[in-house]
C-alpha cells in the first residue's frame, strides 16, 4: 500500500530537500563532519556517503547507537545549511536559494531515509525508543526551516519575479511547489502563531509515533493461542505447521499460534471451519487498540485528531481535511464526500445480496444460525467454489513465489519496458530474508536497484508498501534504490512459498509503485518517483496490477511448483471470470475505511470525542454515510488505522480515486494492443518518468488523450 519512504512528516522538508551550493554553508559542513568523523573511532556509517554501488546502504556497517548522533550531526548540518541560504548576503536568486535547497540536508536524508525504512520492517525497541525520541526533535528541526521568516524572504523574493526569470518548467514548479509549501507550514503567521504551531507539531510528532508502536504491540500482543491442531481443521498444513512455528518461538511448544495482520479481516478466516476460533480470531482482530490496557489508542486517537484540527484552523482552514486536499487532485472535502457518496450505496446494495447468497449457503448445509462478519470469508469460498468450480487453495500450487517474481512480475516489466533483472547476492541486506535485484535497461546501462523483502514478522509492520533509499535526482546524479515490502506468512524451513491470489496481486500492485520510483526522470529530488499527490500515487500501482491476470503473463508464471504443468486452462478461465466476485464485500469494507477517515479529519476541535467516545463515533459516522453492516466491518477500524497516522491522514480515499484513472488506464491498454512495448514506452515517457515535476492530472491526460472516464471503474467492480 504504502509508496514513499515512511518517513515522519517533521522530516519532510529534510527528505525532499537534499546540499547548499551557497561556499559558506558548504564550507561549514565540510567542517562539522571532518571533525565529527576525526573525533569518531568508529566511524558513522551515515556520516558519509555510501561507498557502496549506487550509494546502497551500508547495512551490514549500521549499528543501532549510530541513528542518534547521525540524526544530530545531519540536523546541525542542515540548519548550518539553512541558515547560509538565509543569511547570504547576495540577492536571492533561483540558485542561491532553492536549487540550494534541494542540495542541502544529505546526511540527515541519509539516516532517515534507512532508518525509517527499518523502524517499518525490522524494527526492535532500542529502534522504536530511538523513534520516540526523535519525533518531537524532527517536527522541531522541521520547524526551524519552515518558519525560518529570512529564508522565507528570499523564498518570496524569487516567488514574485518567477515570471521574469525565464526558467524552464521544472525549476518554475518547484517555485511554487516551495512557496506554497511555506506558507501552509505558516510562514506567513504572526510569531505568536508560529510558537503554538511548533507546539502542535510536536505534540502531534509524539502521538503519532505512539500511535503506531500501540499498533504493532497490539497485533503481536493478541496473536490468537490454539491448544489442539484439531482446532485448526481446514487450514493447511504449510499454515498449520507455521502456527506451530510461531508457538514455538514465542515459548509455546505444543500449541499453535495465529499471527495477527493489521487488516481487519484475517487469512484463516476463509479456511477454518472451527466457526468458534473464527470468532475468537475476528472479535480479537475488531478489538485492537480499544480494550483497555496499555496499548489502547482512543485516548491517542482523539488527541491527535483534536490538534490536527486546532492546527488547521490555526493555518486558516475549516478543518484538517480541508487543509490535506487542497493539495491533492480532489482538491476540496466536497468532491471527495461527493464521490464517496455516489459510489457508497451501490456497494453496500451488491454487499447485501452477496450476504444473502452466503445464508443460502448456510442454509444449505443446515446450519442455524445468521451469518455473522467471521463468517463472510468461510462461506465466501464455499459459493465461490460452488458458482465458479474451485477454490483459493487450488491456486496456491501454481503461485510459487519465486516463479511468481521472476516469470510474471520481472516478465511483465521486461516485455512491456524492456528492462531486465540480474539478482546481486554481494550487497549487505538488513534481514536474511530481503534479496536485492540490479535493474538494466534493454541497452545494458542501470536503471536502478531493486530490494524484495517479503515475508511476516513480529518486528515487521503489517500491510504491504514500497519505499525509497535513494531517489532519482539528476542534479544530484542520484540513481534510485527502491524497495517492496509485503507481509506473506513464511512456511516451515524447507517448505515451499505458494501465494495466495491476494498475495499475488499484491506483488504486482508494489511492484507498480517500484516502477514509478525506478522510471523517475526529472531534476530536483523533491520532485522525484512517487513524489505525487496522495490521491495520484496509487494510480501506477493500480495499473500494474492488470498484468497479473493478462492471459500472456499468466501462462508465463502460474505454473505448478512441483510438475511446472501450467495452470489448466479450466481452471484459469474460472479464476477470470471470478473477478467481479465478492466485489461487494471489497469495495464497502474500504468505502468504510475512507468514511471514517473523511468524519475524523472534517471535524472541527470542539467537535473531536473523548476516548470513551471514539467507537461511537465511527459507528455512527457509518450509519450517517449508509455504510455500516455488521457482517462488513471497516478495513481498518480507527484505532488500527496506520494509514490515517501517516501520508493517508483524510487521505484514504486515495486508492479509490487512483482507481478511476486506474481502469481507464487498463481500458487504454486493452484498446491499444496490451502487453507491447510501445505501449509501455509511451506509460513511461508520459506519465512514469515524471514524478511530481508536472501537476498530475495533466500528466494523466498527456498519457490517456483525454480526461478520466469512471465508466471503467464501475464496470469493474460491479457498480454500474
Amino acid at each position: 500500500m504504502r509508496s514513499r519512504s515512511p518517513l515522519l512528516l517533521a522530516a519532510a522538508i529534510a527528505i525532499a530537500t537534499t546540499a547548499c551550493s551557497n561556499q559558506d554553508a558548504q564550507d561549514t559542513t565540510n567542517t562539522m563532519g571532518q571533525a565529527v568523523a576525526e573525533a569518531s573511532a568508529d566511524a558513522n556509517p551515515f556520516y558519509t556517503e555510501s561507498p557502496l554501488y549506487m550509494q546502497y546502504p551500508a547495512f551490514d556497517k549500521v549499528k543501532d547507537s549510530d541513528y542518534g548522533p547521525a540524526f544530530e550531526l545531519g540536523m546541525k548540518q542542515h540548519l548550518a545549511e539553512v541558515e547560509a541560504i538565509a543569511n547570504n548576503p547576495a540577492p536571492a536568486s533561483f540558485d542561491n536559494t532553492f536549487v540550494a535547497m534541494e542540495r542541502s540536508g544529505r546526511t540527515l536524508d541519509r539516516v532517515a531515509r534507512v532508518f525509517f525504512a527499518m523502524t517499518s520492517a525490522n524494527t526492535n525497541d532500542e529502534l522504536e525508543k530511538i523513534r520516540s525520541e526523535m519525533a518531537p526533535k524532527l517536527s522541531a528541526h522541521n520547524d526551524a526551516i519552515l518558519l525560518n521568516g529570512k529564508l522565507f524572504e528570499r523564498v518570496k523574493a524569487v516567488y514574485d519575479q518567477r515570471d521574469t526569470l525565464k526558467l524552464d518548467p521544472e525549476s518554475y514548479r518547484l517555485v511554487e511547489t516551495y512557496y506554497r509549501d511555506f506558507v501552509r507550514a505558516g510562514a506567513n503567521l504572526t510569531a505568536e502563531q508560529k510558537e503554538t504551531l511548533k507546539r502542535l507539531n510536536g505534540e502531534l510528532a509524539s502521538l503519532q509515533t505512539q500511535f503506531s508502536q500501540n499498533v504493532l504491540k497490539e497485533v503481536n500482543a493478541l496473536a490468537v493461542v490454539v491448544d489442539t491442531k484439531a482446532e485448526l481443521a481446514g487450514l493447511s498444513d504449510n499454515a498449520i505447521a507455521a502456527a506451530a512455528e510461531e508457538a514455538k518461538s514465542r515459548g509455546m511448544e505444543g500449541k499453535y499460534v495465529i499471527a495477527l495482520q493489521n487488516t481487519s479481516g484475517q487469512p484463516p478466516l476463509s479456511s477454518l471451519t472451527n466457526r468458534a476460533l473464527r470468532e475468537r480470531i475476528h472479535k480479537a482482530s475488531l478489538s485492537r487498540g480499544s480494550r483497555g490496557g496499555e496499548f489502547d489508542n482512543r485516548a491517542v486517537l482523539a488527541q491527535v485528531i483534536k490538534l490536527r484540527a486546532e492546527r488547521a484552523q490555526l493555518l486558516g482552514y475549516p478543518n484538517h481535511a480541508a487543509y490535506s486536499l487542497e493539495t491533492q487532485t480532489a482538491q476540496t472535502t466536497d468532491a471527495v464526500n461527493k464521490r464517496l457518496a455516489t459510489l457508497t450505496p451501490r456497494a453496500v446494495a451488491n454487499a447485501k445480496r452477496e450476504q444473502a447468497d452466503l445464508q443460502k449457503m448456510v442454509n444449505k448445509e443446515g446450519g442455524k444460525f445468521e451469518v455473522a462478519s467471521w463468517d463472510w470469508s468461510f462461506y465466501t469460498e464455499k459459493v465461490r467454489a460452488e458458482r465458479y468450480n474451485f477454490d483459493g487453495d487450488q491456486l496456491k500450487p501454481y503461485f510459487e513465489i519465486d516463479t511468481v517474481l521472476q516469470d510474471g512480475v520481472f516478465f511483465a516489466a521486461t516485455k512491456l519496458f524492456g528492462i531486465t533483472f540480474k539478482e546481486r547476492k554481494d550487497l549487505p541486506v538488513y534481514h536474511p530474508d530481503v534479496r536485492v535485484f540490479e535493474v538494466f535497461e534493454e541497452n545494458g546501462d542501470t536503471l536502478a536497484l531493486f530490494l524484495f523483502d517479503p515475508y511476516a514478522r513480529p518486528s515487521k509492520r503489517g500491510g504491504a508498501w514500497m519505499n525509497a533509499y535513494v531517489s532519482q535526482s539528476d542534479l544530484l546524479n542520484a540513481k534510485p534504490v527502491v524497495a517492496n515490502h509485503q507481509n506473506i506468512p513464511k512456511p516451515p524451513e524447507g517448505e515451499p512459498t505458494l501465494l495466495t491470489f491476494d498475495e499475488v496481486n499484491t506483488m504486482f500492485h508494489e511492484f507498480g509503485h517500484a516502477l514509478h520510483g525506478m522510471f523517475s526522470d526529472v531534476k530536483y529530488p523533491n520532485f522525484s518517483g512517487t513524489s505525487v499527490p496522495r490521491d495520484f500515487v496509487e494510480y501506477p500501482s493500480q495499473v500494474n496490477e492488470m498484468w497479473a491476470t493478462w492471459p500472456e503473463v499468466l501462462a508465463n508464471y502460474a505454473k505448478h511448483y512441483q510438475t511446472g504443468e501450467p495452470m489448466p486452462k479450466a481452471l484459469l478461465d474460472k479464476v477470470l471470470a471470478a473477478d467481479k466476485f465478492n466485489q461487494g464485500f471489497a469495495t464497502t469494507e474500504y468505502l468504510a475505511a475512507s468514511l471514517i477517515d473523511q468524519a475524523w479529519h472534517q471535524l472541527t476541535p470542539d467537535q473531536v470525542p473523548d476516548a470513551e467516545g471514539v467507537v461511537p463515533f465511527e459507528t455512527a459516522a457509518l450509519k450517517k454515510a449508509g455504510a455500516k453492516m455488521d457482517t462488513v466491518p471497516p478495513r481498518y477500524r480507527s484505532t488500527y488505522f496506520s494509514h490515517i497516522m501517516g501520508g493517508y491522514a483524510a487521505g484514504y480515499y486515495a486508492y479509490i480515486w487512483s482507481e478511476v484513472l486506474d481502469a481507464d488506464t487498463v481500458e487504454w491498454f486493452k484498446e491499444n494492443g496490451g502487453l507491447k512495448r510501445e505501449n509501455g514506452d509511451h506509460f513511461r515517457k508520459t506519465l512514469l518518468s515524471r514524478g511530481g515535476a508536472e501537476d498530475a492530472m495533466k500528466v494523466f491526460k498527456n498519457f490517456r488523450g483525454a480526461e478520466p472516464n469512471i465508466e471503467p471503474l464501475l464496470e469493474r467492480r460491479g457498480l454500474n
